[in-house]
């Protein structure tokens, strides 16, 4: 393989990683370090700036001495990161976001929900930018976050020059460039990409009106669209630190699902086609996220969007998913009896305990879909952290239904299987909420580290009976992101090209028809019957 070659840097929940591409989207090389995470009491999760660009450093090293290229021929970089908020001064300094007073703890995590009650005092505003948040804004956006943080460390709000979306810290700490992508503002702040502007009325009717008054210097001037050229590329202290060549092409960025979206939507079949907006991009890792693309802006109640060229340029994008998807099934399985024998099991075969517990599904089980089978009697309702779509119910909880005294590793698989069904009947809800308001996916594209076994992949299709494929790339998130640096780096002419030209399909599962077909259709049914009874008994109590 030949240059030129184009690294993605993908920074997740619990670690920042970095690919190698070539010009075709092969995967070279990738590496990986973990990022510290810190929990506190009020829904309080927090990460360091610092610490987060150190991983991204090590892990680019060490991805570019394994794929054994050399720095000069790197032609552009991407980074994508989770949807978190990051408070710096204009030095870089971090600012504490917290109760702890740290200020190496600067970032208030996507899946931080400290600022709820700011967001339901949001809701009942009528604030017209709402409508293009599916009617009701989430504490995992940042204006509620932004407010908490005004109200209850109003010195750290002050003290902060830069709010930053985490992926575009990324890329201002790689160029100095304050540009913002529209990936981010439009999804998480609030800024109307189809009109070009923020609504200063929005900021200062929520208690935020310093920020419209200072003209949006903090939170962002100058949008651009994902792929674009950020200033004159890697600047000396970022290549340095990074290993590269200084004024190396950086790209605008992208939220970590969307990269997921942007480096498997544009993939062609075995038919040659390859029509975004028939497709649904799901992406399954600590949350999941599902992207579908309109030429046209469609509403969806309870459902995130439409938000104007924040995934593919020049289409609306509508966004639904769960908070807790991978995150769900962990914490799901560790709260049975068996979990500490099968984990043992489990390390002693070099394996998580979702994977063993993955594979002794399938060795119990004469296909994929027949595993269903094996979760008898078990409901889940795997809401751990709330309904993102389509209910835009953060007070949601879990539900679980038809466990018995049953202690042994057979009933936690069960416990598993009917976990990922659970997952699978939730994004059923959004498909079909999605149909009801004229937005059809005949094609889910499957990808993220809970999207990687073969069980997952049939039980999403049978779940939802649609059709799942995935793309032919290991790291589709990465390969994302490494195509927005083949479009900076001007290898790509556009986004869409880099979309086309990099990613394929592969492997595609179809639904199961017949008995299994069913037998899902029941316990679908079985599943909103507990999904209501959870929002009725909240009601009684609450009453």
């Amino acid at each position: 393989m030949t240059a030129p070659y184009f690294i993605g840097i993908d920074v997740g929940t619990g670690s920042a990683r970095a690919g190698i591409f070539d010009a075709h989207g092969h995967l070279l090389a990738a590496a990986k370090r973990p990022i510290t995470i810190w929990h506190e009491a009020g829904s309080i999760v927090e990460q360091s700036s610092e610490q987060i660009w150190k991983a991204v450093c090590d892990s680019v090293k060490e991805a570019v001495a394994t794929a054994k290229i050399a720095a000069v021929d790197v032609a552009g970089i991407g980074f994508d990161a989770t949807c978190s908020l990051v408070a710096v001064k204009a030095d870089g300094s971090q600012v504490a976001v917290g109760p702890s007073g740290d200020a190496d703890r600067n970032i208030v995590v996507w899946m931080d929900h400290r600022a709820a009650g700011e967001a339901a005092e949001i809701n009942v505003g009528n604030h017209a930018v709402l409508r293009y948040v599916g009617g009701r804004i989430s504490p995992e956006m940042e204006t509620p976050k932004l407010l908490w943080l005004k109200r209850n460390l109003p010195q750290s709000f002050a003290a902060t020059d830069h709010f930053f979306d985490l992926a575009d810290y990324l890329t201002w700490r790689a160029t100095g460039s304050l540009q913002r992508s529209v990936c981010t503002v439009t999804c998480k702040w609030t800024y109307l990409a189809h009109e070009k502007r923020w609504d200063a009325q929005y900021f200062k009717d929520i208690g935020l009106g310093e920020l419209a008054d200072e003209g949006f210097v903090r939170i962002g001037t100058d949008i651009v669209e994902p792929g674009t050229a950020l200033g004159e590329g890697l600047n000396e202290a970022a290549a340095l630190d990074l290993g590269l060549a200084t004024g190396t092409p950086v790209g605008a960025s992208l939220i970590d699902a969307h990269a997921g979206g942007v480096g498997t939507l544009g993939g062609q079949g075995e038919d040659g086609k390859a029509d975004v907006r028939n497709r649904l991009a799901y992406i399954f890792g600590t949350s999941a996220c599902s992207m579908a693309s309109s030429e046209g802006a469609v509403f969806v109640d309870g459902v995130w969007g439409p938000y104007y060229s924040a995934m593919v340029p020049g289409l609306w994008l509508t966004e639904g998913g769960q908070s807790a998807a991978g995150a769900a099934i962990d914490h799901l399985v560790t709260m049975h009896p068996a979990a500490g024998e099968a984990r043992q099991k489990a390390e002693a075969e070099g394996l998580s305990l979702v994977a063993w517990l993955d594979r002794q599904a399938m060795k119990a089980s004469k296909n994929a879909s027949d595993a269903v089978k094996l979760a008898q009697s078990i409901q889940v309702v795997p809401e751990f952290l709330g309904n993102r779509s389509p209910y835009a119910d953060p007070d949601a909880h879990a539900v679980i239904s038809g466990l018995g005294l049953e202690t042994g590793i057979d009933d936690l698989v069960a416990l598993y299987v009917a976990g990922l069904c659970g997952i699978g009947y939730g994004l059923k809800q959004l498909l079909e909420k999605l149909a009801q308001d004229g937005i059809a996916c005949d094609l889910i594209i499957a990808s993220g580290g809970a999207a990687q076994s073969g069980l997952v992949r049939q039980l999403l299709a049978d779940t939802t009976g649609r059709p799942v494929a995935v793309a032919d790339t290991e790291e589709p998130v990465l390969l994302g992101a490494a195509m927005l640096g083949a479009t900076a780096g001007g290898h790509c002419g556009s986004l869409v090209e880099a979309m086309a030209a990099m990613s394929r399909l592969a492997k595609r599962f179809e639904p199961a028809a017949g008995a299994i077909k069913a037998l899902h259709e029941r316990r679908y049914e079985a599943f909103e019957l507990l999904q209501s009874a959870d929002r009725s008994i909240r009601a009684l109590m609450a009453s």
